[in-house]
């Protein structure tokens, strides 16, 4: 008898143990899946990366972000990074998200202070966030890295400026005429020739360029040598100047040139040019003159202005390759003001897409190669929405509606 009741009392207790244990392992939920729930109170597009560079080991920062997964509500998407077709992050003001599955089911990884102004991968497991505490914010900017696909995040340093930020190791990046070494704890300003439109791009090895003008003439220069010397490589003549510059590169040789010309009843004007020779020869990839912003900057007035792009105002401009580029088209007054347009050839030709899709906000672009991508539009009232391609933009299909604008 009094064997049968030891026996039970050891196996009721190892019932318990075990179920305890098990107990102790439920994880905890993720962002709910699928479209999401307007919010309740309670979230530049550009190329990719140049090539990794040897690189030194980093200053080790405090870990100042969220384990994963958080409880977030994601609103108006501000910025994107993929790091594959499938696998990339969105942000917003005060959160960041990650998917797995293009876009299909997002899992919350930051929930704080800043709005999220850009978005940088190097891969699946590195990527920085710029945080600033203003929309209107020019810099500096909060840096915040992960290192292991975000499920934590930790202060990196500092962004100086609103420049396109792109990292080519762990620890070496640039941002407009800023430099670091160490991560985003130390920048270096570089010199940039007088006369600027714009920001200017640097890259690795010393690789720069920079929008100059004088009147009636727009310059492009470049420099092999980080900003201490600069050198013309194009010049043309222009009707109208360039109020300002976007520059992007896939190559050590290669750069697209984006002029913004004037604006007036919603309308902007704006041109692209591309060399991937180094700057000896370049293309008019697109030249958009407006009624209400006037001629396209950096066409001289007795040319023809060629290929254009739908759209009365440019949107984002991401570089695939030397031969391949995408760029939105904005028309604010039109029901449907989101449009895009690409180039598989290096601007030989270009091809404006069919499909038309509503959001008055910037849109956002992300491309992982010449088929497949990201494409996200905004809006200030409506609820942002992420759209995918894998034909190069051909068709765009809705994969995710975010939750309205806080």
């Amino acid at each position: 008898m009094n064997r049968a009741i030891a026996a039970n009392r050891i196996w009721t207790t190892a019932v318990l143990a075990v179920s305890l244990l098990l107990g102790g392992c439920t994880a905890s939920p993720a962002v709910d899946t699928g479209t999401q729930p307007p919010a309740g109170g309670g979230g530049q597009s550009s190329n990719g990366p140049d090539k990794p560079q040897t690189e030194k080991p980093a200053p080790q920062p405090e870990r100042a972000q969220n384990p994963e997964p958080v409880q977030i509500q994601m609103g108006k998407v501000t910025a994107v990074r993929l790091a594959d077709p499938q696998k990339g992050w969105v942000g917003g003001n005060g959160w960041i998200a990650r998917t797995d599955d293009g876009g299909k089911h997002w899992t919350g990884q930051y929930q704080g202070p800043g709005l999220v102004k850009q978005l940088f991968a190097l891969n699946e497991n590195d990527a920085w966030a710029a945080l600033a505490d203003k929309e209107e914010s020019m810099g500096p900017y909060r840096l915040i890295h992960t290192e292991n696909g975000g499920k934590t995040w930790s202060d990196a340093g500092e962004v100086p400026n609103a420049g396109f930020l792109h990292f080519v190791s762990k620890t070496e990046a640039y941002s407009g005429d800023a430099k670091t070494t160490d991560g985003g704890q130390t920048w270096t300003k570089l010199g940039v020739p007088d006369q600027l439109v714009g920001e200017p791009y640097f890259r690795a090895e010393g690789i720069g360029w920079a929008v100059t003008q004088s009147p009636n003439e727009i310059q492009v220069q470049r420099t092999g040598d980080g900003g201490q010397s600069w050198q013309p490589v194009w010049k043309t003549s222009t009707a109208v100047p360039a109020t300002g510059a976007i520059i992007r590169s896939a190559g050590k040789e290669d750069a697209w040139v984006e002029l913004i010309g004037g604006s007036g009843m919603s309308q902007t004007s704006y041109s692209v040019f591309h060399t991937s020779d180094g700057g000896k020869q370049w293309r008019t990839v697109i030249a958009n003159s407006t009624a209400g912003a006037g001629p396209a900057p950096g066409i001289p007035a007795d040319q023809a202005q060629g290929k254009t792009n739908k759209g009365s105002k440019p949107g984002p401009l991401y570089v695939v390759s030397p031969e391949v580029a995408f760029m939105g088209g904005q028309c604010p007054a039109c029901d449907k003001p989101n449009t895009i347009g690409w180039t598989r050839d290096g601007g030989k030709t270009w091809t404006v897409g069919k499909q038309e899709l509503t959001g008055y906000g910037p849109a956002l672009l992300a491309m992982a190669d010449a088929e497949r991508g990201w494409w996200l539009t905004t809006d200030n009232t409506d609820p942002s929405v992420m759209y995918t391609t894998s034909d190069g933009g051909q068709s765009w299909t809705k994969v995710y509606t975010f939750g309205k604008p806080e």
